[in-house]
């Protein structure tokens, strides 16, 4: 027998030594839960939420009004008097970042004509597995070096309204704010400029 004699089941030192290891799991536990709800609280505003697959945006109808601040400043649907180029875009995506050039390209030929604007719309990272992040979005920009202003949507708001089919999704509104142009994919950029000059012909 050992010098130590061991507590027996049910003896006051036995139920002691119980209770102690049960409020050990359970501070644990209580810890544990209270940081993952720490976590997931700071990071609502960090990073995207999940966009919705069924939105439907049709030629004709009214634009959805959207509000964004982006790495030009504030961008508002609302108060903007030109015809609004968007483009809603995926850091992981490649047909997005081939698009770019062309993008950049027209912002710079339409310059003080058309609005660009392009909004992250995607609730996965340049990793194709993490939460997109403004520091996605911002990485994105430099390797890329897009130049048009871009903005971190990270409620995904307006990818809900206007994505549709695929990233990149392109939506021209004009300065009436009826939605004139969309599609997705890589656009060749003969077609993106007959349909800004035809918005910008009808508007003159």
């Amino acid at each position: 027998m050992s010098k130590a004699a061991k507590a027996a089941p049910g003896s006051p030192a036995w139920l002691n030594r119980k209770n102690l290891i049960y409020a050990t799991i359970a501070i644990v536990v209580i810890a544990a839960v209270a940081a993952v709800g720490l976590a997931n609280r700071g990071a609502v505003s960090n990073v995207a939420q999940t966009v919705n697959p069924d939105a439907k945006l049709a030629v004709g109808q009214t634009a959805p009004t959207f509000s964004i601040t982006t790495n030009a400043g504030p961008f508002d649907l609302a108060s903007v008097n030109t015809p609004v180029f968007l483009e809603v875009f995926a850091t992981w995506c490649p047909h997005c970042m081939h698009e770019v050039p062309i993008v950049d390209a027209l912002a710079k030929a339409y310059a003080g004509k058309v609005a660009f604007v392009g909004v992250s719309g995607s609730q996965y990272g340049m990793d194709e597995q993490s939460p997109e992040s403004q520091d996605d979005v911002n990485a994105w920009v430099q390797r890329l070096n897009v130049t048009y202003p871009v903005a971190f949507d990270s409620d995904l708001q307006i990818a809900n309204e206007y994505l549709q089919g695929g990233y990149p999704t392109i939506v021209m509104i004009d300065s009436h704010k009826v939605v004139r142009y969309v599609n997705s994919g890589e656009l060749p950029p003969q077609e993106l400029e007959t349909a800004l000059n035809g918005i910008l012909s009808s508007h003159s």
